[in-house]
């Protein structure tokens, strides 16, 4: 009964377009809750309570919101769907830390990294600091998205949901020619977005620069708000739930 719940519970996830990367991840978080406390639909408050002791003593603070959040996913689907009357998380505090400015990647940083950078990786890095994408969608990024006349990307991002991008001239040249296929691999075998964000995070290492690729995301949302772009414009543009995630970009 456990095993074909939490199957049918990720195959839910998956028909709700979640990532195959977040139902990976979700699959090994279930599987592990599952091997402490046993059956989750039988779980009692005290289980999980016990589990969050192990989640607390084991993770850095910083991730184990992941842990909870998927937990709760689960008990979320279960209850809706009769297969649990009640969530034994639900007492559960999540882990409260303080509010952690963004720390976009430097103008000099960011010239290092590009002339250090192959051809792909460059392409890669300009899409996170010129575009503002996510490392997984500049992985799956195809050229039949990009329209050079009207100067916008369509991106599509978490939960297949889509949004246009403006493409400037900083960009474009990084990203040209156009060889049609996956852009970042000039129209070869794309890479998956943890093999890609992998290889971005050791360039800009070897680089001498700090950071990862979210870092480059950062930076393109902080430089356009500095330069008097319209929050809500910039908030679409990153594709973020809700502006206010977007003007914590400004105080840095």
């Amino acid at each position: 009964m456990t095993h074909d719940a939490a199957e049918e519970w990720l195959a839910y996830l998956a028909r709700r377009n979640r990532s195959p990367n977040t139902i990976r991840a979700y699959r090994t978080t279930i599987a592990a809750y599952t091997d402490m406390i046993g059956d989750p639909l039988t779980a009692t408050l005290e289980d999980a309570d016990r589990w969050w002791d192990h989640v607390t003593e084991t993770l850095a603070i910083r991730t184990q919101q992941r842990p909870l959040s998927c937990v709760r996913s689960f008990y979320n689907w279960a209850t809706r769907f009769d297969y649990a009357d009640r969530d034994p998380t639900r007492r559960l505090d999540p882990p409260s830390q303080g509010q952690r400015l963004p720390t976009p990647i430097g103008r000099a940083d960011l010239k290092r990294i590009l002339d250090a950078a192959p051809d792909d990786m460059r392409r890669a890095v300009a899409l996170g600091a010129y575009g503002g994408l996510r490392v997984a969608e500049a992985a799956s990024l195809d050229w039949s998205h990009v329209d050079m006349e009207t100067r916008r990307i369509m991106v599509h991002g978490k939960g297949d949901k889509q949004r246009p991008v403006g493409l400037g001239s900083l960009l474009l040249d990084e990203l040209l020619p156009a060889t049609g296929g996956n852009v970042v691999a000039a129209g070869g075998k794309p890479y998956s977005a943890s093999s890609l964000q992998r290889r971005v995070n050791r360039l800009i290492e070897r680089s001498g620069a700090t950071g990862t690729f979210h870092n480059l995301r950062a930076r393109f949302v902080t430089v356009a708000l500095a330069n008097g772009a319209p929050l809500l414009s910039v908030s679409r543009a990153v594709g973020h739930s809700s502006p206010t995630t977007t003007a914590i970009y400004a105080l840095t």
